[in-house]
């Protein structure tokens, strides 16, 4: 049901092995066919145990390897930004989105990335979409000269989320409690998931779990919308069990299955 990259990774003082590897067995949990984990050489040993159903590729820090790579596995779609700390430069990350040709996740340090290249130029932006955080969401609107005064009221969050879909052109998923997704043309605010879920790791998941969607040849904004209510939902289930204290990104793999059951149920009855 479709094959996902996932570039991310970073191998330098502060190593980040897990974000991958979260992103990766998300979108195998969530239907994704076959999954490739690009990560710096240092690290593909300890990712390749983390996602054993993966399959594992140095990652190139060229965007013409880096297509290569991708283009050799055939993937559907790329997730780009999970723990990847400055393994890519900025300017190659937004080189790499604009020239794959399938939907893209942006996540983290891609984020982050985008934030920091000298342009943002990409053909047919709305099948990216973009996963920030509030902080993650101003620098990228810092980037592109906007400035915006957001407060945690829905409304102001609603307009900041269309604001990043102006600024780049993408589907937003301003995540946080009420995580906003937009098109620009349709805006959908989600309801479930918890305070438990404020923890490292959620977002690689949910980057995982969307990008799986989208490979099965949902739209970027519907592959969006459902990504957001199953990773919550899954969240909440894992809450009823673990409790909002204890609970762990790795827990959230683990009630996915449940999620999908639960939604499945729902679409048939």
């Amino acid at each position: 049901m479709g094959r996902v990259v996932v570039a991310g990774g970073c191998a330098d003082e502060t190593m980040m092995i897990g974000a991958p590897a979260l992103a990766g067995n998300a979108a195998l949990c969530s239907g994704a066919g076959l999954v490739q984990l690009l990560v710096p050489e240092p690290l593909r040993t300890a990712v390749g145990v983390l996602a054993p159903c993966a399959t594992i590729r140095t990652l190139p820090t060229s965007t013409g390897e880096l297509i290569d790579a991708i283009t050799a596995f055939s993937a559907k779609v790329l997730v780009v930004g999970p723990g990847l700390g400055k393994s890519i430069a900025p300017d190659v990350v937004v080189e790499l989105i604009a020239r794959f040709p399938g939907a893209v996740v942006v996540d983290a340090d891609g984020l982050n990335a985008v934030s920091q290249a000298s342009s943002y130029d990409v053909p047919d932006p709305q099948r990216v979409t973009m996963t920030p955080h509030v902080g993650e969401l101003k620098r990228l609107l810092d980037a592109r000269g906007v400035t915006y005064d957001l407060d945690t009221s829905a409304e102001s969050r609603h307009a900041a989320a269309c604001a990043l879909v102006e600024a780049y052109g993408c589907v937003a998923v301003l995540k946080g409690h009420g995580t906003v997704v937009t098109n620009g043309d349709r805006l959908y605010v989600n309801q479930t998931g918890n305070s438990g879920m404020a923890t490292g790791g959620m977002g690689d998941v949910l980057s995982g779990v969307i990008a799986a969607l989208n490979g099965q040849d949902m739209a970027p904004l519907e592959a969006a919308i459902l990504g957001v209510y199953l990773h919550g939902l899954a969240g909440d289930f894992a809450a009823e069990e673990l409790g909002r204290w204890s609970m762990t990104a790795t827990d959230l793999l683990e009630y996915l299955p449940e999620a999908f059951c639960e939604y499945d149920i729902s679409e048939s009855s």
